[in-house]
């Protein structure tokens, strides 16, 4: 792999940092006022989100785990502490004491077999030791034959990855909201698999046979492989993160299509009907029962009692003087008071005028 040094990086971060931080920022301010502009009221995750969430979170988790070097496969130059041009006798002989009863395995034999030379050793480093024991067609002066058999193991977790994101994307199962990321996963996905098979493939195993010592040997294999489960891992995360925040309405919020709209409309308005119809059967209810209108009648002769006493009360008609004088207009009132009942109120159709025969 071609390493970038800390200076490379700084004076990257230097030069397209001013550029990309506004953009980045501008983005930002762009999607919180989409989804300020949708009018869309932060929610719990729903229970189609938790299951999406904990698909993705999952295999994002086992992801992280495999890249970590316990789980990795054994590099014999590493476990032997040996420089890459270490005769082949000493090297399976210094393997040979780490292993139980002294004896080395079937695998350790088929890779004793396959390192004749520098360059099966510099494969060895950029395929790892499956590739090499178990090919059984491939060859050191044959480089490509080995990129053809390592391609299904390289590109197993891309693929198992692609389906644990179709599935949790997948609207049948999980819902429209995790529905909607289901292109962009898949497309992120590919590329990531791409990425892989062309960095594996243009990697220059040759410049290992350069190293003297084992620090200086750059172990691709096992470099490549814990970038690659990290790489799926931080995929699956950021989708699910992507999910969390649009299913909750936070960021990405998509206004609703116009049926759900009139259905919310239809549903608001046969609501109001409902109560309109309600509030009709109380009052007729009450007008038809004798006790309930006498008490009707009742209250509203106290009440017009009591307001006629308060409105012959001194400061009461004073105030009201006051208000009609200085800060109340009649006219303006009435003409509210007018359009008010005309929009409330049909208007009564003209009557129709008879034609008159004339003659």
């Amino acid at each position: 792999m071609v390493s970038i040094s800390w200076g490379t990086i700084k004076s990257l971060v230097i030069f397209f940092g001013p550029i990309l931080l506004p953009k980045a920022i501008s983005y930002y301010q762009r999607l919180r006022a989409s989804s300020t502009a949708a009018n869309q009221p932060i929610r719990p995750l729903p229970v189609s989100g938790v299951r999406a969430l904990s698909i993705l979170l999952s295999n994002a988790f086992v992801f992280l785990l495999l890249a970590l070097p316990p789980f990795a496969p054994e590099n014999l130059f590493t476990l032997t502490s040996s420089r890459l041009q270490i005769p082949t006798d000493v090297l399976f002989t210094r393997l040979a004491s780490l292993r139980p009863h002294n004896a080395l395995t079937q695998s350790d034999a088929a890779l004793r077999a396959k390192f004749v030379n520098l360059e099966s050793r510099l494969l060895y480093l950029q395929f790892g030791p499956d590739v090499l024991a178990s090919c059984p067609f491939c060859a050191s002066d044959e480089p490509k034959t080995y990129l053809y058999y390592a391609l299904p193991s390289l590109l197993a977790p891309h693929l198992f990855n692609l389906v644990v994101l179709s599935l949790a994307t997948s609207a049948a199962i999980t819902g429209a909201e995790a529905a909607r990321w289901r292109r962009s996963a898949a497309v992120a996905s590919v590329v990531a698999a791409g990425l892989d098979v062309w960095v594996t493939s243009t990697y220059n195993y040759g410049a290992n046979s350069r190293a003297a010592r084992l620090s200086d040997l750059e172990m691709f294999f096992w470099t490549s492989r814990a970038l690659r489960y990290a790489l799926l891992g931080l995929l699956d995360a950021g989708v699910a993160a992507l999910l969390y925040v649009s299913a909750t309405n936070r960021l990405f919020v998509a206004p609703p299509d116009p049926a759900s709209r009139v259905e919310a409309v239809t549903r608001q308005l046969l609501a109001t009907k409902s109560r309109l119809s309600a509030v009709g059967i109380v009052k007729n209810t009450s007008l038809r029962d004798e006790d309930l209108r006498a008490r009707t009648a009742a209250y509203w002769t106290h009440e017009g009692h009591l307001m006629r006493e308060v409105m012959e009360d001194r400061e009461v008609v004073e105030g009201m003087n006051d208000a009609l004088a200085n800060r109340i207009s009649i006219q303006d009132i009435t003409r509210d008071a007018e359009n008010y009942a005309l929009n409330m109120l049909p208007q009564p159709s003209p009557p129709a005028v008879e034609p008159t025969a004339v003659g």
